[in-house]
């Protein structure tokens, strides 16, 4: 039987993996559920309640939520892709045979049901990380109860369902880049007031060689130490990191896979950082590798207290994430029988500001956009005017190939100077392909065609013509080497280039 909408769901591996994730969801709510006094005649069953037996219990129920999310939004694309399609949220693939005209309809703007069942499940989840509070023996006043810590997790889940909202109104509005750009900042609001309401810091640590500079023009009493506070002015910095997030996910476009793949990579980066301030580690691991008081549990001496607490809160929100990212790339990858819109590059690119801007780490989690910083700045000139800049950037498709080539923009006549410029500084980086024709009136010489000013294209330059999902490898491939780059920077580079241990 022919699979009629995305790709054919695996039966063997649903049957393993959701027993799986059922039991870790409800293993930690086994002493809350079952009287202690039942287990007190056996032994083996009554160390299921002992108060050691986990660090962090709602660690293992929040990959038991994962794995579910990897399954359902596996299944749940095929189901709904139909009514998708009904309503009109619907394309054709360009870079296939049949293009635009003739070529199958494929749903789009199916980020909003995974959205939605990451809501979902990130709502259900919302007592396990209180759950040792629920104990008979232990039940909490208001007064001791962690609002602190439920406030910043139900203002994320705010952020994300404002930005799930507003990422699904410009799929069906086709909003313009110049007015979509200021859409995240509405939906940071709540996660950006509660970091304002529980006393958010918004002060830097400086570089050595900039703190040495800034003290010798006179400026040395503004900071303490290598310490500077920003005050409003940091908050502007936090209003632009969302906007950069989900638009930068955006951008880098045009293949099939490629932002749920870059989304999903960041995820596991963001998660491995967190990992690294969690006391959960192995000693004979930590012992293998050289760490120092392995019998803490840490890589990091000094991750413990409020450090511990934030990092776990991002880990809560981006695990689920990891599973929502693997479950539609199986639908999203070549050939696509789903894209996933604005919508999803909305919801995802707001869940790593939210963790990030919560959990104080906003300049690492910029690391992890390095791939998307270089599309960026490589794509200004075309986005700001400079070089004509085409409605679609994608590569261009070779049906008789089934390859992919660099796009390119045209030009009639030869361009304005300025863009003559900045197109021969691009092509002396080998950044860009310039094409040249003469002119026939003058007999000059004039830029005839430039490639589109992508990183993709930049990929095809260099590597060239590709099968799409050789591209879209080789793209995840430079996110992994941005997220080793970005782990050497932090960890390493970080120490020496400030001083100290970088908290």
């Amino acid at each position: 039987m022919t699979q009629k909408y995305g790709h054919r769901p695996p039966i063997l591996l649903t049957l393993t993996i959701l027993p799986i994730s059922l039991i870790l969801i409800l293993n930690p709510l086994i002493p809350l559920i079952i009287p202690k006094w039942i287990f007190k005649f056996s032994t083996s069953l009554s160390s299921l309640i002992k108060e050691d037996e986990y660090k962090f219990p709602a660690l293992q129920a929040n990959l038991g939520f994962s794995l579910l999310a990897f399954i359902i939004s596996i299944w749940l694309i095929p189901k709904v892709s139909e009514s998708f399609i009904l309503k009109g949220l619907k394309g054709r693939d360009l870079l296939k045979s049949g293009d635009k005209l003739n070529g199958p309809w494929v749903p789009e703007s199916l980020g909003l049901p995974c959205a939605s069942l990451y809501l979902a499940l990130m709502m259900l989840f919302i007592p396990f990380p209180f759950s040792h509070l629920f104990k008979s023996h232990s039940f909490s006043s208001p007064e001791t109860f962690p609002q602190r810590e439920l406030t910043l997790y139900l203002s994320s889940l705010l952020s994300l369902l404002t930005a799930t909202l507003l990422g699904f109104i410009d799929d069906l509005f086709d909003i313009r880049w110049r007015h979509k750009l200021p859409i995240p900042i509405v939906s940071a609001v709540p996660t950006l007031l509660v970091y304002y309401s529980v006393g958010g810091v918004t002060s830097i640590v400086l570089p050595k060689s900039i703190v040495g500079w800034l003290s010798s023009i006179g400026f040395g009493g503004f900071m303490k130490g290598n310490i500077v506070d920003l005050g409003p002015i940091y908050y502007l910095y936090l209003i632009m990191l969302p906007t950069f997030t989900t638009n930068s996910i955006n951008i880098l476009a045009g293949i099939n896979g490629v932002e749920v793949l870059q989304a999903l990579i960041i995820a596991i980066s963001i998660s491995i950082n967190d990992l690294i301030f969690l006391p959960i580690w192995s000693i004979n691991l930590l012992n293998l590798f050289g760490f120092k008081n392995p019998e803490n549990g840490r890589i990091l001496n000094w991750a413990i207290g409020e450090v511990v607490n934030r990092h776990l809160m991002s880990l809560y929100f981006m695990i689920p994430l990891i599973g929502i990212c693997l479950g539609f790339l199986w639908h999203n990858w070549y050939p696509a029988k789903a894209f996933p819109g604005d919508t999803f590059c909305y919801f995802t690119g707001m869940a790593f500001s939210a963790v990030a801007i919560q959990g104080h780490f906003s300049k690492t989690l910029i690391l992890f956009f390095l791939p998307q910083i270089f599309n960026f700045i490589l794509s200004c000139p075309q986005l700001f005017g400079l070089v004509k800049c085409p409605r679609h950037r994608l590569p261009s498709y070779d049906e008789k190939t089934n390859l992919l080539n660099p796009s390119k923009v045209l030009f009639d006549s030869s361009p304005p100077k300025k863009t003559i410029i900045v197109l021969k500084l691009l092509s002396i980086l080998k950044l860009v392909k310039l094409e040249y024709d003469v002119d026939d009136n003058n007999n000059k010489e004039y830029i005839k065609s430039s490639t589109n000013l992508t990183i993709l294209n930049f990929l095809l330059i260099h590597f060239g013509p590709l099968k799409e999902d050789k591209l879209c490898i080789l793209m995840g491939l430079i996110q992994v080497l941005g997220s080793l780059i970005a782990f050497i920077i932090r960890y390493g580079v970080g120490s020496w280039f400030y001083g100290g241990e970088r908290r």
